[in-house]
């Protein structure tokens, strides 16, 4: 099943002095299953498009259809619990989300709010509490009580625990040590490799180079360009002329003018591999 906008438009507070406009006639397919990362520059309309996948904000005007539902401007916010237990989204900063007095009930929450039983919700905030790298000794301390660090991974935690279909993620490392930054990227990665479909924001090209299947750049409210990574990142020109930065492989390897790449290498690791082929000839 893939994921479809058809024309999409949205207007922040629509017929107002105020009038904005978020999107502009967005339009793409994303097949499910995929790892999709969504790049552009601060008010491009990466976070709008985000807030669209699970109906966290709706159309002005067009259509999406995700997890076997259809999102329009009259869709009826009491058919959307439905929806959010299959599409989940995790805010820049979810660590704010955070509201129980202790850890586990915290995690635990919305498994219970989606029908799991007592104890199939504390089974699953257990699971959860490891995956994300966390002691079950802190289970019933209270979440206020713990690093910045330690509160980001329960709230990530409290939204992975329902275990979604679609997992939708807005700079969620933002603000994270560059060790606990990997271990959650790789845990994502991980996530949507088990058959579930992660969206990730992010303003790291070395994130999009080394997890992303497929690209959405965000100019302005437009998506300008839908790709994988490969095609992304492959035109100099393009890449400067809507300043999208460049992974850092990428970045490297266009300053060795003595070496010649079949495909411009755009992790550290396949640069290293790369080298190493020139070096032998």
């Amino acid at each position: 099943m893939s994921i479809k906008f058809s024309k999409v438009n949205y207007i922040y507070a629509l017929g107002s002095p105020l009038e904005k406009r978020g999107l502009n006639d967005v339009s793409f397919e994303l097949t499910e299953g995929n790892f999709i990362a969504i790049i552009g520059h601060t008010g491009s309309g990466k976070s709008t498009l985000m807030q669209h996948f699970n109906a966290l904000l709706k159309p002005t005007s067009g259509k999406i259809s995700i997890a076997g539902y259809n999102i329009d401007n009259q869709t009826s916010n009491k058919h959307l619990k439905k929806l959010r237990k299959h599409v989940s989204l995790v805010f820049q900063f979810p660590e704010a989300q955070l509201f129980e007095n202790t850890v586990i009930d915290d995690i635990s929450f919305g498994p219970k709010n989606f029908g799991y039983s007592e104890e199939e919700a504390i089974n699953l905030a257990k699971k959860w509490l490891k995956k994300v790298g966390l002691p079950e000794d802190i289970s019933q301390k209270s979440p206020f009580d713990l690093s910045g660090g330690q509160m980001r991974r329960v709230a990530i935690a409290g939204v992975m625990a329902y275990e979604p279909d679609i997992l939708c993620l807005d700079e969620p490392a933002a603000g994270l040590d560059p060790q606990a930054k990997e271990q959650m990227m790789k845990l994502f990665k991980e996530y949507q490799q088990e058959g579930h479909t992660v969206i990730l924001v992010t303003h790291n090209m070395d994130d999009v180079a080394e997890y992303a299947d497929d690209v959405l750049v965000m100019e302005n409210g437009n998506l300008i360009k839908h790709a994988s990574p490969d095609k992304v990142f492959e035109d100099n020109d393009w890449l400067q002329k809507h300043q999208v930065l460049k992974p850092t492989a990428a970045t490297f390897a266009d300053k060795l003018s003595n070496f010649t790449f079949d495909k411009k290498p755009l992790t550290l690791d396949k640069l290293v591999t790369d080298i190493s082929k020139n070096l032998k000839r």
